[in-house]
Protein backbone atom coordinates (compact mmCIF):
# COMPACT_ATOMS: atom_id res chain seq x y z
CA UNK A 1 0.00 0.00 0.00
CA UNK A 2 1.40 3.55 -1.28
CA UNK A 3 2.53 5.76 2.02
CA UNK A 4 3.89 9.23 2.26
CA UNK A 5 4.22 10.30 5.75
CA UNK A 6 5.23 13.40 6.51
CA UNK A 7 7.32 14.89 9.07
CA UNK A 8 9.35 18.26 10.88
CA UNK A 9 6.70 20.33 10.84
CA UNK A 10 5.86 22.96 13.77
CA UNK A 11 5.49 26.49 14.80
CA UNK A 12 9.21 28.77 14.22
CA UNK A 13 9.65 32.24 14.75
CA UNK A 14 10.30 34.22 11.51
CA UNK A 15 13.82 34.17 10.08
CA UNK A 16 14.40 30.09 11.32
CA UNK A 17 14.27 27.22 9.87
CA UNK A 18 12.94 23.63 9.12
CA UNK A 19 13.77 20.46 7.50
CA UNK A 20 10.64 18.51 6.02
CA UNK A 21 10.98 14.80 5.39
CA UNK A 22 8.71 12.68 3.16
CA UNK A 23 9.49 9.11 3.80
CA UNK A 24 7.59 7.05 0.91
CA UNK A 25 6.51 3.17 0.66
CA UNK A 26 4.66 1.00 -1.36
CA UNK A 27 5.81 2.17 -4.51
CA UNK A 28 9.06 2.25 -6.84
CA UNK A 29 10.40 5.62 -5.49
CA UNK A 30 13.22 5.96 -8.71
CA UNK A 31 10.15 5.82 -10.81
CA UNK A 32 8.68 9.22 -9.47
CA UNK A 33 9.58 12.80 -9.32
CA UNK A 34 9.06 14.50 -5.89
CA UNK A 35 7.03 17.30 -5.20
CA UNK A 36 6.00 20.08 -2.41
CA UNK A 37 3.10 21.59 -2.15
CA UNK A 38 1.53 24.10 0.07
CA UNK A 39 -1.73 25.18 1.29
CA UNK A 40 -2.55 28.14 3.39
CA UNK A 41 -5.84 29.18 4.75
CA UNK A 42 -8.36 29.77 2.28
CA UNK A 43 -5.72 29.99 -0.62
CA UNK A 44 -5.12 27.68 -2.82
CA UNK A 45 -2.47 24.43 -2.85
CA UNK A 46 0.38 25.70 -4.71
CA UNK A 47 3.59 23.97 -6.03
CA UNK A 48 6.78 24.85 -3.71
CA UNK A 49 9.27 22.54 -4.91
CA UNK A 50 10.16 19.48 -7.31
CA UNK A 51 12.81 17.15 -8.29
CA UNK A 52 13.03 14.65 -10.61
CA UNK A 53 13.13 11.01 -10.10
CA UNK A 54 17.43 11.01 -10.10
CA UNK A 55 17.33 14.35 -8.42
CA UNK A 56 19.40 15.39 -11.28
CA UNK A 57 17.32 18.95 -11.62
CA UNK A 58 14.92 21.10 -8.59
CA UNK A 59 12.61 23.99 -9.89
CA UNK A 60 10.95 26.50 -7.17
CA UNK A 61 8.18 28.61 -6.36
CA UNK A 62 10.22 31.81 -6.83
CA UNK A 63 9.01 33.33 -3.42
CA UNK A 64 11.03 30.12 -1.78
CA UNK A 65 14.15 30.60 -4.59
CA UNK A 66 17.52 30.96 -2.48
CA UNK A 67 15.28 29.99 1.42
CA UNK A 68 14.19 26.61 0.50
CA UNK A 69 15.70 23.61 -0.79
CA UNK A 70 14.52 20.53 -2.12
CA UNK A 71 16.78 16.96 -2.14
CA UNK A 72 15.95 12.88 -2.30
CA UNK A 73 17.91 10.25 -1.00
CA UNK A 74 16.69 7.17 -3.14
CA UNK A 75 18.46 4.64 -0.90
CA UNK A 76 16.02 6.25 1.39
CA UNK A 77 13.44 6.47 -0.09
CA UNK A 78 12.51 9.98 1.24
CA UNK A 79 12.49 13.60 -0.22
CA UNK A 80 13.56 16.72 1.92
CA UNK A 81 12.63 20.17 2.03
CA UNK A 82 14.92 22.31 4.02
CA UNK A 83 13.60 25.97 4.56
CA UNK A 84 15.22 28.45 5.77
CA UNK A 85 14.87 32.12 6.57
CA UNK A 86 11.42 31.46 7.27
CA UNK A 87 8.65 34.04 6.68
CA UNK A 88 4.57 34.07 8.10
CA UNK A 89 3.78 33.93 4.68
CA UNK A 90 4.83 30.35 4.44
CA UNK A 91 2.71 29.66 7.06
CA UNK A 92 0.96 26.39 5.47
CA UNK A 93 0.31 22.66 5.84
CA UNK A 94 3.10 21.45 3.31
CA UNK A 95 2.15 18.26 1.15
CA UNK A 96 4.87 16.28 -0.08
CA UNK A 97 3.13 14.50 -3.51
CA UNK A 98 4.88 11.76 -5.85
CA UNK A 99 4.43 12.11 -9.45
CA UNK A 100 4.83 10.67 -12.33
CA UNK A 101 1.71 10.47 -15.92
CA UNK A 102 -0.92 9.24 -15.16
CA UNK A 103 -0.19 8.83 -11.09
CA UNK A 104 0.00 10.94 -8.53
CA UNK A 105 0.25 9.92 -4.38
CA UNK A 106 0.03 12.34 -1.71
CA UNK A 107 0.62 12.94 1.98
CA UNK A 108 -1.68 13.60 4.57
CA UNK A 109 0.50 17.30 5.49
CA UNK A 110 2.57 18.83 8.10
CA UNK A 111 1.69 21.69 9.57
CA UNK A 112 4.14 24.48 9.28
CA UNK A 113 3.70 27.87 11.05
CA UNK A 114 6.11 31.10 11.22
CA UNK A 115 5.08 33.42 14.24
CA UNK A 116 6.85 35.26 16.63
Amino acid sequence: QVQLVESGGGLVQPGGSLRLSCAASGFTFTWYAMRWYRQAPGKERELVAAITNTGGSTNYLDSVKGRFTISRDNARNTVYLQMNSLKPEDTAVYYCNAHKPAFDYWGQGTQVTVSS
